[in-house]
């Protein structure tokens, strides 16, 4: 199983955020490097014993300072105090200005660390005097033990001192300014919105270079969903040009990026940051994750295997490898990778999975219904059966109705087992994607019916937004329409999308300019416009207007945001075709989608069976006759025998 968006990983930079779209429309490698480790310190705030209060924000400044100066050691690999609280609504908040032992171990731990430096601080004699403690946290054994004394006040000396005890390659903190290091300090450890930013206009002020009260400030904006002013404040850093670090232009051009929705503009800040750092295995794993997005897979393959030489353990790179490299082409890369996750994690059914998933795609099906068998086998139930139902779809696409149904058979008595409360609905589903229309429409209306009302309502609504959309299939828009309609009237919180949608996707054929008109007032404001464009797509296809769903699918396919429906490649391919395009058809329909973990959706049968007609067409038009004839034939023994037939379906059998 692969989520590009939703995979283990390290600690997500300052400011990362996850475009998840459409979430209420869907129902549901090569030789690895032996490598060592890495080794990932965290700096805890130290303990205040000098008995004078007002030094409580030294504690936090002296990890702040040591951990900032550490960036250039290589190793160990140092967690910023963001990443050692990234859990902390998980975790529990425990009081930020609490010795870092106590208050932030298990944070630190959560987030990888391998090494915790934690001490305590006092004032005697004049003097600052630091403690600080290495402790491996696999073991438990101390490693080093550093004591440092500096005049009073000094705290970036004592933080710098500290640093250069632990490695010989350090950078300099962002400031070496005390009044400017205090204010933020000060600002960090406050709990008043209002007081932090007070604090942190005053460390900018004393500062203008120094970038960790900027970063800070634009986040407490953000929370409050003060975009622009938070993208400001990004920008003011930004225009303090080569004073700053190229590092840290680097980062607050990422969190611009992502503040502003320019995927372009963080995909190149992510190249900017592997360029300058080269062994943070969070910026290579985040921009692997950004290529996959955009289909750039043998770049994402490199990436993501970058990130995994510096963390050759972390099975999630290793998954991702091997999806990359199966997108990419090279099966044999993303087998290999998925041994070595498999041999790493011997009782886990993913890697089992995953290779089902790479060898789907590439075609391999036979292997793929193996694999999702063996995974089902290894951890029955695993992903809610959904190895099972793979395997199902793998058989499937063979154009084997009746053995693709003996599997399905088998995932629905594993459902029913599990007691899952839908099974009829499921099954219905399956049964229109296997070609017995009129048997699913019988089977997902009863179910609809029966839960009208009661604890199954909002999948009752989903059930009928999904007839409305197979009667648009089966040419049928009125009868469309009123189930729409009927979904709406008992839509919840849930299925209200998908509702909304089939109503759309039901409404009167118009002209391309209406369509987009109608999308807009069904579908308001920038906060809807993956629904928006999603509903206008496939209503542009179902009105066979091609040019303008094919322009506006390659903007969804192109436009560097996860795809949240796995046939939006074979819609597109059909545009192409429709259009004369076939050479950018061909490698859309190369791969075959790989279904979502939810299991099926509503749209599945937009894509199953067209792929294999459209692999039909394909080969036709490139004069492969024999081709052509396999997939036709294929896409005919899915179609079924009922007069419900697609336009695909109607020109094969002339």
């Amino acid at each position: 199983m692969f989520s590009s968006v939703g995979q283990a990983s390290g600690p997500v930079p300052a400011g990362a955020r996850a475009a998840v779209l459409l979430a209420i429309l869907l129902t549901s490698c090569s030789r690895q490097p032996a490598g060592t480790p890495v080794e990932r310190l965290a700096v805890l705030r130290l303990e205040n014993l000098s008995g004078d209060a007002s030094l409580g924000w030294v504690g936090r400044a002296l990890s702040e300072i040591v951990a900032g100066e550490l960036e250039g050691a290589g190793q160990p690999r140092v967690i910023s105090s963001a990443g050692i609280h990234a859990l902390d609504r998980v975790l529990g908040v425990r009081p930020i200005s609490a010795p870092g032992i106590s208050a932030e171990s298990s944070q630190a731990l959560a987030a990888g660390a391998t090494l915790l430096a934690y001490g305590d601080y006092t004032v005697r004699n004049g003097k600052l005097e630091v403690r600080l403690t290495i402790e491996d946290a696999r073991t438990f054994h101390t490693t080093q033990v550093i004591g440092v004394s500096s005049p009073a006040g000094d705290v970036l000396g004592s933080g710098t001192a500290l640093a250069r005890r632990i490695s010989g390659k350090t950078v300099a903190y962002g400031t070496r300014n005390p009044q400017a290091l205090e204010a933020y300090m000060r600002a960090l450890e406050s709990s008043d919105a209002t007081v932090m930013e007070v604090g942190l206009g005053v460390a900018i002020a004393a500062d203008p270079d120094f970038v960790s009260p900027y970063r800070l400030l634009a986040q407490i904006k953000a929370q409050r969903q003060d975009r622009a002013g938070a993208a400001a404040t990004l920008d003011q850093a930004l225009a303090r040009g080569n004073t700053i670090p190229e590092l840290e232009r680097a980062r607050l051009e990422l969190e611009s990026a992502e503040l502003t929705g320019n995927t372009d503009a963080r995909q190149s800040a992510l190249f900017k940051l592997v360029k300058l750092d080269t062994g943070d295995s969070s910026a290579w794993r985040t921009l692997g994750d950004s290529l996959m997005t955009r289909h750039q897979f043998r770049q994402a393959q490199q990436a993501y295997r970058k990130a995994s030489d510096l963390e050759p353990e972390d099975v999630a790179l290793l998954n991702s490898i091997g999806y990359a490299a199966g997108q990419a082409g090279d099966l044999d890369a993303a087998t290999s990778a998925l041994r070595r996750y498999s041999a790493l994690r011997p009782k886990e059914a993913n890697p089992l999975d995953s290779m089902g998933d790479v060898h789907l795609a590439a075609g391999r099906l036979a292997d793929a219904e193996n694999f999702y068998l063996q995974a089902d086998k290894k951890d029955p139930h695993f992903q809610n059966d959904g190895a099972l139902l793979k395997a199902a779809l793998a058989h499937l696409l063979t154009g084997d109705a009746a053995g693709a149904n003996l599997l399905a058979e088998r995932y629905l008595a594993a459902r029913l087992d599990a007691k899952d409360p839908i099974v009829d609905y499921r099954r219905a589903q399956w049964t229109w994607i296997s070609g017995r229309r009129k048997a699913a429409a019988q089977q997902m209306g009863a179910f609809a019916l029966a839960n009208e009302s009661g604890p199954l309502r909002d999948i009752a609504s989903r059930a009928y937004a999904e007839l409305a959309i197979w009667s648009l299939q089966s040419s049928d828009r009125e009868g469309a329409a009123g189930l729409a309609q009927k979904a709406l009237s008992i839509a919840g919180p849930a299925s209200a999308g998908n509702a909304l949608v089939a109503k759309f996707l039901a409404s009167a054929p118009a002209s391309p300019s209406e369509l987009a008109v109608r999308a807009e007032q069904q579908f308001p404001g920038p906060a809807q416009s993956g629904i928006k464009n999603f509903s206008l797509a496939y209503a542009l296809l179902i009105n066979q207007q091609f040019q303008p769903a094919g322009l506006l699918l390659r903007q969804m396919w192109e436009g560097g945001i996860p795809n949240v429906d796995e046939g939006l490649p074979v819609m597109l391919a059909w545009c192409d075709l429709e259009t004369g395009h076939l050479k950018e058809a061909a490698p859309l329909l190369a791969s075959n989608p790989i279904p979502s973990v939810n299991g099926l959706t509503p749209y599945t049968g937009f894509y199953i069976p067209r792929l294999l007609y459209l692999r039909g067409v394909l080969a036709e038009k490139e004069g492969r006759a024999a081709d052509a004839r396999a997939y036709y034939d294929k896409f005919l023994a899915l179609s079924g025998p009922d007069p419900l037939l697609w336009d695909e379906e109607k020109k094969v059998r002339q």
